[in-house]
């Protein structure tokens, strides 16, 4: 019996008549990424940058909230050919590559996610859930549909760079870091300073003159407003250990020694 995938996130963003808001998940337990996914956000991101997950951590996972109506991304660590493979063959179906500075860059991580003569994705759909051990009918022919591949502008040099890497074939949109952006400009934790609020803003203008969608990292509240209303077609808002260290912080407060 053919397996059905899940619409990727260009085409979730396609068809959203609203921006998408979503949440980071990066405790590493398949636990929590079960209750953020029944949260009601409409997207959670995975992380394997700064968070304590490998291949199996991601796959359990990418299980985990499977069933629920959200759209789940991996950002892998880094723009790895060999990486991306095998996040791919975990089944992930939408992939999020950091530091992404150059169009020449973007380039060859739309090889990385396409099968040859398109790319050099290596082909092992028969071994992978990716396929569902050739389950999902014409997978290899049609695999370009199941994925999507969005990049992070996260530098002066992305930044200046944003018009070329949008507007490369295959890149389905682009997202904004202002934390290294913020660090990039000498402006180490200050992510809503002005010159760091105007270097997202000038990112926000190249990539939608490319058609493409932008979206930002926001945790405060006001900056992610302004992100929306400046035109953000996605964001994400919290995260789910940030979450955790400051509610535990307030009940130390309130009740721990913190409090006493």
């Amino acid at each position: 019996m053919p397996f059905h995938l899940n619409p990727t996130f260009r085409e979730v963003l396609t068809d959203a008549d609203r921006p998408l808001a979503g949440i980071w998940v990066c405790s590493g337990s398949p636990l929590v990424a079960e209750i953020c996914a029944g949260a009601g956000l409409d997207w959670l991101l995975i992380d394997m940058e700064h968070s304590p997950n490998g291949l199996e951590s991601v796959l359990a996972q990418l299980r985990a909230v499977a069933a629920a109506p959200v759209t789940a991304v991996v950002r892998v660590p880094i723009g790895d050919v060999v990486t991306i493979k095998q996040v791919l063959d975990l089944g992930a179906q939408n992939i999020l590559v950091p530091m992404v500075d150059t169009a020449a860059q973007a380039a060859e991580l739309v090889a990385a996610v396409r099968y040859p003569p398109r790319g050099r994705r290596g082909v092992g759909s028969a071994l992978a859930r990716s396929a569902r051990w050739n389950r999902v009918e014409d997978y290899l022919a049609d695999a370009d549909r199941h994925v999507s591949l969005f990049v992070q502008v996260e530098t002066v040099e992305g930044v200046r760079n944003a018009a070329e890497i949008a507007a490369v074939d295959g890149i389905d949109g682009v997202f904004v870091g202002p934390s290294d952006l913020a660090a990039s400009m000498g402006l180490l934790g200050a992510q809503t300073h002005p010159d760091v609020v105007a270097a997202v803003l000038d990112a926000f203008a190249a990539v939608r003159a490319s058609g493409k969608p932008v979206g930002v990292n926001a945790f405060d509240p006001d900056a992610a407003q302004r992100y929306l209303d400046e035109g953000a077609s996605f964001v994400l808002v919290g995260a789910d250990v940030t979450l955790l260290a400051r509610g535990s912080e307030a009940l130390a407060a309130r009740w721990g020694r913190a409090g006493g």
